[in-house]
Formats: structure tokens, sequence, C-alpha cells
């Protein structure tokens, strides 16, 4: 459910030509080539918020590491991560069970068995396992995660004693949940809030993930729930509170770099970026979104502020 849509001008052109530095096909399967340590790097974003501040974050850092870089926008992977195979991008934020899914379908088609999980330990197994023979390493995840979430209205909240989904599903209470037209199928959705939860879903309002449209809906009461992500910086603004998956039905979507191993595969790289592992968090990132979504200031001046007030640059 990640905004995934549409295409830079400029990226498109890239993407067509140049040469290719991932692993051939006769080698595919196999690391052989030790890890590269390119001094100018290309910096992906997916061209989302969070995406763009990720990639600013990265820039700042690799330039503090003595790398130069510039960043590329390609909203889109079924673009980006062959421009991550090749070489064309160095770098890019990545969410792991989401990509671990992506590429487990895309070299065993659309109906493989997920591999993404609640548990993030077997999801960067799969993930990495996944993701070396197209020449890319995945490096350690922080604690920062961008999941699906669930929000009810503060009153209501308060008003059933809800803290939980599990508070939810022992309620009994009856649910219309707005969220994407897919929530009625996808096992993290819908059927998951019923196995799992025991939650009485009793309609699945097709508003969109996390859209104004749908906060309104549940801040108004047409609906009860709405499906969000978990750095969603404008809750408060509808009066809106997260519920907590209190049995983790949702996937391991730790935000983690992935790299080109033969351009970017170095101790200096993944030291360079791993100094924000154990600093940021998935508020520090909803705080973050919302300076850009709300306050319309500009990704790089917000990220540059986060990472001098915790003292990385």
């Amino acid at each position: 459910m990640r905004r995934r849509t549409g295409i830079a001008g400029a990226a498109a052109l890239l993407l067509l030509g140049g040469c290719t530095t991932g692993p051939s096909l006769e080698t595919r399967g196999e690391v052989t080539e030790p890890p590269g340590d390119s001094k100018s790097l290309v910096v992906g974003s997916a061209g989302f918020t969070e995406s763009d501040l990720l990639a600013q974050m990265y820039t700042l850092l690799l330039n503090k590491a003595g790398y130069s870089t510039r960043i590329l926008s390609v909203a889109n992977r079924e673009l980006y991560e062959p421009a991550l195979e090749s070489g064309q991008i160095d770098v890019v934020p990545e969410y792991a069970a989401t990509f671990a899914d992506w590429l487990n379908a895309k070299k065993n088609g659309a109906d493989a068995r997920p591999v993404g999980s609640p548990d993030l330990d077997a999801t960067m197994k799969a993930l990495r396992r996944l993701a070396a023979p197209r020449g890319l390493t995945v490096l350690d995840p922080g604690k920062a995660v961008d999941q699906n979430a669930f929000a009810v209205a503060a009153s209501y909240a308060e008003q059933h004693q809800l803290k939980t989904l599990s508070d939810l599903g022992r309620s009994g209470l009856k649910v219309r949940l707005a969220a994407g037209d897919e929530c009625v199928q996808r096992p993290y959705c819908a059927p998951g809030l019923k196995k799992v939860y025991g939650i009485d879903i009793t309609k699945v309002d097709p508003k969109g993930v996390g859209t104004t449209q749908a906060k309104k809906a549940v801040q108004g009461g047409q609906d009860q729930m709405v499906l969000t992500t978990s750095t969603d910086a404008t809750l408060d603004d509808f009066g809106l509170v997260l519920l907590k998956d209190d049995k983790k039905l949702q996937n391991a979507d730790y935000l983690v770099p992935v790299v080109n191993r033969s351009r970017a595969g170095s101790e200096g790289v993944a030291a360079a970026l791993g100094r924000l592992n154990p600093v940021l968090t998935t508020s520090d990132l909803a705080s973050m979104n919302e300076q850009v979504d709300s306050w319309r200031r500009l990704p790089r001046d917000v990220a540059e502020g986060y990472l001098r007030d915790k003292g990385l640059l």
C-alpha cells in the first residue's frame, strides 16, 4: 500500500540507457566481486515525502563521510529497482517486508507465497537471500518502521476504553473501516482484523489509505476506523489516535538502506548510513513528514536540521 506512482522525466531518460554493473546472467545466484567503494554515489528516492527525507539524510551522512552524492527521484519500483541492480542508482531507502515480497514476486511470480512477516529477523534473512543474487546488499535496519496502522476517533477510544486492536475485538463493536478497496482481501487488513483480533468489520468503505476523505469519515462518525500508516503525522488534526497492533498483524516494514554491492557495498557506506540506526525512530519520521507536508518546509532543510539536532552532522 505504499505510495508508488509516476516517474520523473529525467529519470526515465536515464533508465533507458547506460551500462550495467550488476551481476551477469551467468553469475546471478553467486556473489564473486568484492564490495565496491565508489566515491561518487547516486541516492534514489521513490518520490514521496518520507522517501525524499530519507534520501536527503542519506546524502548528508554520506557527504560527511567523504562521498559526493546526488539524488535521483524515480517514483516507481519497477524502474528504480533495476536501476539499483545496474548501478545507475547506488543507494535507496526501502521497507524490509515490502521489498522482500516484491523481490520474491519478481523471482517466483505474483502468486508466490509472501516471505515478509511480522518477524524482523526472518524477514531480513529472506530479503538478503533474494537481494544478494541481484548484486544488492541490504544494510542493517534501525528502529524506525513505517507499516500499516489503524486509527479511531480519540473520543471513540475514550468512550469504549480502547488502546489496542485486541481491545476493539473484545468490545464486540461493529466497525466500518475506511480503507482502500483491496483491504477486503488483503490478509493484513479486513480478513486479518477478523481472524487475529476478532473485530467485527461490517464494511470496508473504499476511501483510500490514510486519505483526508477517509479520516474525515472517521472523524464524523460515518466510519469507526481508518487504515493509515504508523508515520502518519496528521492524525491529531482529525482527532484520531492509533490502536496498538499488539498481536503483530502487520509485517516488519522497518526502514533499510539497500545498496548496489559493486559500487556502494563498502564498510564506509555501511558505517555512514548506520549512524542513523540507533537514532531515527518512527515518531521522529512522523514529525519530519509533518514538517514537510503540513508546514511546507523543504525536505533538505528538515533532514539537515534533524541530523544536526541529533549530533550526526
